[in-house]
């Protein structure tokens, strides 16, 4: 069953940091591409950051680069989102999402609102 967990999420000031994990299972890990979306109220669904199966290449939305690091541990089957300078238009569901082929899996979400 492949499953994929995010968690990390919160409440927090304009300014401040967060770190997002998605642990996954039921997958191998390592031959997927892992992407972190988000979705702000009432927009659609953006691609926030990208990260090879490796590791050896990122990509960022033009938005998050220089404030957003995504990594991956392939041991721990987990990716992370690192967060900083966080602004209030960075407020979103942030997803996780594994990619290899036709196959595509996502997770339910965590909620992050920026705000004072």
């Amino acid at each position: 069953q492949v499953q994929l967990v995010e968690s990390g999420g919160g409440l927090v000031q304009p300014g401040g940091s967060l770190r997002l994990s998605c642990a996954t299972s039921g997958f191998t890990f390592s031959r997927y591409a892992m992407r972190w979306y988000r979705q702000a109220p009432g927009k659609e669904r953006e691609l926030a950051a990208g990260i090879t199966t490796t590791g050896e290449f990122t990509s960022y939305a033009v938005s998050v680069k220089g404030r957003f690091t995504i990594s991956r541990d392939n041991a721990k089957n987990t990716v992370y989102l690192q967060m900083n300078s966080l602004k209030p238009e960075d407020t979103a569901v942030y997803y996780c999402n594994a990619l290899f082929g036709v196959h595509d899996f996502w997770g339910q979400g965590t909620q992050v609102t920026v705000s004072s």
